[in-house]
């Protein structure tokens, strides 16, 4: 039998020999194929002692790309309009804004000092960084475009983590090497209280009902719970889940979340209604911030001291794979994410 070209195109789709085939129009019959759905979005992983950020691919599981950042990028946070993923590079003293869905560079916002950990609130009007290496906080307003210095304040030693209320009305700062929590009210600028911690407290993380902080304690084995409904921060326990507690991630069901135990080189499974750990994972390599697919199921961990993004199976417990990055591999992000509370 002769095919015309027409044909033979056709047959060759069929045949599945080319995936972009099905999106051209058949030449000749004056057909369009339905354009297939768009490529899973990028996984970024931030290489804070290479000065980059490895995008990977979560179908082939390989770096696709790396992108030059400023120095020592540590932690990422999502503009408001979505449109942009913020970069904090802490050395570099500037935001790289990278577009999540294709991992193109945007801008780079200079001038911004020592941006460790960042953080909008929740009614987007500010933004509000720790300056690790400096001792002080800054809180920015944010226009939708720019960023405008409101008030810097001189925090305490080593100022860590950050998180904002769901009113918007309170920043709450672990300072790590003088071992504190504080307080900060966002619309005046001022401190509300201080509390002292256990040792060099670093991620902090809220309960959706604004009642109760969690502190990773990366000095201890454990996470601190803080009663803070009614005003100053009351140590109300201690959860024991492994040594150098550090990061938080929300499993998405408003009532669990992970902390990496980057000395003990697990994570656990945290239920904040019972504050009690339900779970936990072998995580080598030192494992620090944390990512969770759409659905849950899967854990994408920087392994600091390993260079590798690890990807942990929640059903399994098991490590499922590992990819290669940079040096000393930080903060982790991608769009598909479970939700964060």
């Amino acid at each position: 039998m002769i095919f015309t070209p027409s044909l033979q195109l056709v047959f060759l789709v069929f045949r599945g020999l080319g995936r972009r085939l099905c999106q051209m129009v058949v030449l000749g019959a004056g057909l369009a194929w339905p354009t297939l759905p768009a490529m899973a979005a990028p996984i970024f992983v931030l290489n804070s002692l290479s000065a980059s950020v490895s995008v990977i691919d979560p179908v082939s599981w390989k770096e696709i790309k790396r992108i030059p950042t400023g120095k020592e990028p540590h932690h990422l946070y999502l503009a408001p309009d979505e449109k942009s993923l913020l970069i904090a590079n802490a050395l570099g003293d500037s935001l790289l804004f990278v577009d999540p869905k294709t991992a193109e560079v945007q801008r780079t916002v200079r001038g911004i000092s020592d941006p460790y950990h960042l953080r909008f609130s929740p009614d987007m009007k500010w933004f509000v960084t720790a300056a690790n290496r400096l001792n002080h906080v800054d809180i920015y307003r944010w226009d939708g475009s720019k960023l405008t210095l409101a008030k810097r304040l001189a925090s305490g030693k080593t100022p860590s983590h950050i998180w904002i209320d769901s009113k918007s009305t309170t920043v709450y700062a672990t300072m790590q090497d003088s071992d504190e929590l504080v307080a900060i009210d966002l619309p005046s600028q001022t401190f509300k209280w201080r509390v002292s911690t256990g040792a060099m407290p670093a991620d902090v993380f809220g309960t959706p009902d604004d009642n109760f902080l969690l502190i990773g304690l990366t000095g201890g084995d454990g996470v601190e719970v803080y009663d803070v409904s009614t005003g100053q921060a009351k140590l109300v326990k201690l959860i024991k889940t492994g040594q150098g507690a550090h990061a938080f991630r929300a499993a998405g069901d408003k009532r669990h979340v992970y902390v990496s135990n980057r000395v003990a080189n697990t994570i656990s499974k945290i239920d904040y209604l019972a504050m009690a750990v339900t779970d936990n994972y072998v995580a080598p390599g030192g494992p620090d911030c944390m990512e969770l697919s759409a659905d849950g199921r899967y854990i994408y961990v920087a392994s600091r001291w390993a260079g590798k993004l690890t990807v942990i199976d929640t059903r399994t417990r098991a490590v499922v794979r590992q990819v290669k990055v940079g040096k000393s591999p930080h903060g982790v992000w991608t769009l598909d994410h479970a939700p964060r509370q």
